[in-house]
């Protein structure tokens, strides 16, 4: 009864780590089933740590070879690979996952949404709204988890941005925060904020960026979340901190950037 105490404890704390409102959580616990692994490398990835969140999904994938876990952990490589700038080797594990997902409709809906960044990261525009049309059909046509019509709206208003629509990605950005108001994620919360300054920036709104982006600055550093860190702090040197302290959001970003490479990420930018 106590060893399945401890195997509850840690996957509770595990899922608030990876999607709850723990995301800073370190050390985490130990994984011991292969969907606890990829909760652990989820919030490891969140944080930064790249060489652990690698080393469990190795692990995931040695002991799932197919179905739709294993599509979720190629797809979550992508993810890591995408933060990093490398969009064209993260296609080919998106490529990957929506192969193994079996057309799980979650696995599926990650594994398109992935897709998309990575033609919307590497100037495929067609192919990324091609792939975003796939994802909402997949969409409404089954329930997932919460966080599927949320990332999808990430990527829409990534897409708008790209396309020069600022007010179509302020609106997008925008219906990110109401969906990620009624979810658990504290990660969620930073990224969607991230995304919202970027799109208030590309439209035009500058010093509403600023505030939103000094909140998410803010936000990250508070909860560990050195990648989105890094990101806020990147948007506010081009942009401006509210504060004016433009050499503090510098060293942060470049402090972000060297926690990333001893962590274990490699930039492709």
């Amino acid at each position: 009864m106590r060893e399945n105490e401890t195997v509850m404890a840690h996957y509770t704390l595990l899922y608030a780590a990876a999607f709850g409102d723990n995301p800073g959580l370190w050390p985490l616990p130990v994984a011991t089933a292969p969907y606890e692994r990829w909760l652990r490398a989820v919030a490891a990835g969140g944080q930064g740590h790249y060489s652990s969140a690698t080393a469990e999904l190795a692990a995931v994938r040695r002991d799932v070879r197919d179905g739709p876990l294993a599509s979720l952990a190629h797809s979550t490589i992508a993810s890591f690979l995408r933060q990093l700038g490398g969009h064209s080797e993260a296609r080919r594990w998106d490529g990957a996952a929506l192969v193994l997902a079996a057309s799980e409709p979650e696995a599926t809906v990650d594994a398109l949404l992935g897709l998309a960044a990575d033609a919307l990261g590497m100037g495929r525009l067609a192919a990324s709204a091609a792939l975003l049309d796939r994802a909402r059909t997949t969409l409404d046509a089954s329930s997932g988890p919460a966080r599927l019509p949320l990332r999808w709206q990430w990527v829409a208003a990534e897409l708008a941005m790209a396309k020069g629509a600022g007010d179509e990605a302020v609106r997008r950005a925008e219906r990110a925060r109401e969906l990620a108001a009624g979810q658990p994620s504290a990660r969620h919360l930073v990224k969607t904020r991230v995304v919202h300054a970027a799109a208030l920036c590309s439209a035009g709104r500058i010093a509403e960026a600023r505030s939103v982006a000094d909140d998410a600055l803010s936000a990250s550093g508070a909860l560990g979340l050195i990648p989105l860190r890094w990101a806020a702090a990147s948007l506010l040197v081009d942009i401006g901190s509210e504060s004016g302290q433009a050499d503090d959001v510098t060293a942060i970003r470049d402090e972000c950037a060297d926690a990333v490479r001893h962590a274990g990420g490699v930039w492709r930018r």
